[in-house]
């Protein structure tokens, strides 16, 4: 409980002022470190043939975002089917197969890194290096430049690019470029130094040759995988990205040694996510807009890891001898729990246990974290799905209280209702839709498990993928064409509209006359919205899962304290 406490405060006191540098970088403000800043902007700017001061329409703007993943996308597929015969390879990794190359270019692409391989043992330096930590550089960035360009459209666009444009969100190139040459790399900078510190390993060398002290292992000699791992943990824990250089991720020794390179990590995943919030009111000049979102995250927040920590510590499954298979002990079962809980609250998805082992109702409250995506969300994506609760919360409680829905003086009508309706229906169909279809083709999936753990263990594997999170029940054998196909479709439909929808309602949104406020107007910045907005959430999210969540972790917990 100290951890839990500690952790929340710590990450509440840094991101306040990294909140307010944040919105001053994303305004494109002068700031202190022009001069060292623009002397590795300008050549990226060059280097794409854009202008950072050119102003984008959202058809733009999108197009810009959509073509970089899909070359990014390419790319990285490319080199993982080709990594054996490339550079840096000193434990000579083969080629990845194209289905698994596949998934893993698109997960991490889509900031998800649900990871159907181990890492040490299929991954070269190179692609480590540079396709997976360069993609999870580039990836939390973008989520970020998307969730500013809607709070611009929102609030209004500084001029009309085209006639038949809407009002202008900004630049793409500069919005990706800005935040992450002056915040994200330094801060993975200074969190890589502090792992190393801590014996996470940092090198180029292939790694020792040890000698097995246990005899029944029948091998003579085992090679200690080593690498450049500490600035990869740094990349995946600050930017919501999840996976890991090892299998095992977090919950292994050489990746997370020791109880302070555990805080450090665990505090690193909120980190971010948090400092986008209080961006919000520095961005947009509305502070109680800030408090409304900051008091509805933070109270799920809290309510999320206090059940967490309570079903895997002291509920009546926690001591069961079965729970123990897979069990980080190193750290004990709070700051395991507390990990489980922000890494599925945040789109990080990394683990310093596996959460297949968790206890069952643990497993539930990660899963309802996922399927809520907003409680802070990824780096701009967690604050752009909780932008579309906010609108439809909005449009409920005006029909509720007869008032015409409107959002900071502009009417929620027709068209954005049915975007709305889009991104709502959309994450049931896809995973509840797979999950039935892999139950009811368990020999073509390959689904381990019988009983109620499968049904949680396929539930988490593709609600993980629309969260775009990451982690997953990994006794599930996923590393095959059923699963890598299904996820890919599942990472996309996931991410993309999640992110351009809302892009496309504010843009509409801003073209609209705002209409001042007067006594009729729905004040949403109140503590009574807030209960309203969240008690939305639940119905929308969990309760609609309910049925599924009763067959699986529910199950498989009343069979655990009734055995």
């Amino acid at each position: 409980m100290t951890e839990f406490l500690f952790v929340f405060g710590l990450a509440i006191a840094l991101a306040w002022p990294l909140g307010s540098y944040l919105a001053a970088v994303m305004r494109g403000a002068p700031m202190r470190g022009d001069r060292l800043f623009t002397w590795v902007e300008r050549p990226l700017y060059r280097l794409l043939g854009v202008s950072p001061a050119q102003g984008m329409g959202w058809r733009t703007y999108a197009g810009a975002f959509l073509l970089s993943n899909l070359v990014l996308g390419l790319l990285v597929w490319l080199m993982l089917m080709t990594q054996q015969w490339l550079p840096l390879n000193p434990n000579a990794v083969p080629n990845m197969r194209w289905d698994l190359a596949l998934h893993t270019a698109v997960s991490f692409l889509t900031n998800t890194n649900q990871q159907h391989y181990s890492g040490q043992a299929q991954l070269s330096y190179l692609s480590q290096m540079t396709a997976i930590v360069g993609l999870q550089v580039i990836t939390p960035m973008m989520g970020l430049a998307l969730v500013v360009a809607t709070l611009r459209g929102l609030f209004g666009g500084r001029r009309q690019v085209g006639r038949d444009e809407a009002a202008d969100v900004g630049n793409f190139w500069a919005d990706l470029i800005r935040p992450t040459v002056r915040l994200f790399l330094p801060l993975c900078l200074v969190l890589s130094v502090l792992l190393t510190w801590q014996g996470v390993p940092a090198t180029l060398d292939g790694g020792p040759l040890a000698k097995p002290l246990d005899g029944a292992a029948q091998m003579s000699e085992q090679k200690i995988p080593l690498g450049p791992v500490a600035a990869m943990v740094a990349a995946k824990q600050l930017g919501t990205n999840g996976g890991g250089w090892y299998g095992p991720n977090s919950a292994a020794p050489l990746e997370n040694p020791t109880p302070l390179s555990n805080l450090l990590e665990t505090l690193a995943i909120i980190l971010l996510p948090m400092s986008v919030v209080f961006m919000v009111g520095s961005l947009t000049g509305r502070a109680k807009l800030t408090a409304l979102i900051f008091g509805c995250m933070l109270s799920m927040s809290l309510m999320s890891a206090g059940v967490a920590l309570w079903s895997e510590g002291h509920s009546a499954s926690s001591s069961d001898s079965a729970l123990m298979e897979g069990k980080e002990v190193r750290f004990g079962a709070d700051a395991s729990a507390l990990w489980a809980a922000v890494t599925t609250q945040t789109s990080n998805g990394s683990v310093n246990a596996m959460h297949d082992s968790l206890a069952p109702l643990t497993g539930m409250v990660a899963i309802a974290n996922m399927l809520v995506n907003a409680i802070w969300g990824g780096i701009g994506c967690g604050l752009q799905q909780f932008l579309v609760y906010l609108l439809l919360s909005v449009f409920l409680a005006g029909l509720m209280t007869g008032r015409t829905p409107e959002l900071f003086g502009r009417k929620i009508e027709a068209p954005e209702v049915k975007c709305l309706a889009v991104l709502i229906l959309l994450q049931p169909l896809v995973v509840l839709g797979f999950t039935a279809l892999t139950l009811l083709l368990p020999d073509l999936a390959g689904t381990s498990n019988p009983g109620a753990h499968a049904i949680s263990q396929v539930l988490y594997e593709y609600t993980s993928a629309f969260a775009n999170n990451g982690s997953g029940f990994e006794g599930l054998g996923d590393a095959t064409y059923w699963w890598n196909l299904t996820c890919v479709v599942a990472l996309i439909l996931g991410r993309y509209p999640a992110l351009i929808l809302p892009l496309i309602i504010a843009a509409m949104l801003a073209r609209k006359r705002v209409t001042p406020e007067g006594p009729g107007t729905l004040q949403i910045e109140t503590p009574t919205f807030a209960l309203t907005l969240m008690a939305i959430i639940a119905i929308l999210t969990l309760l609609q899962f309910m049925p599924v969540l009763v067959l699986g972790p529910v199950a498989d917990h009343l069979q655990f304290i009734t055995r």
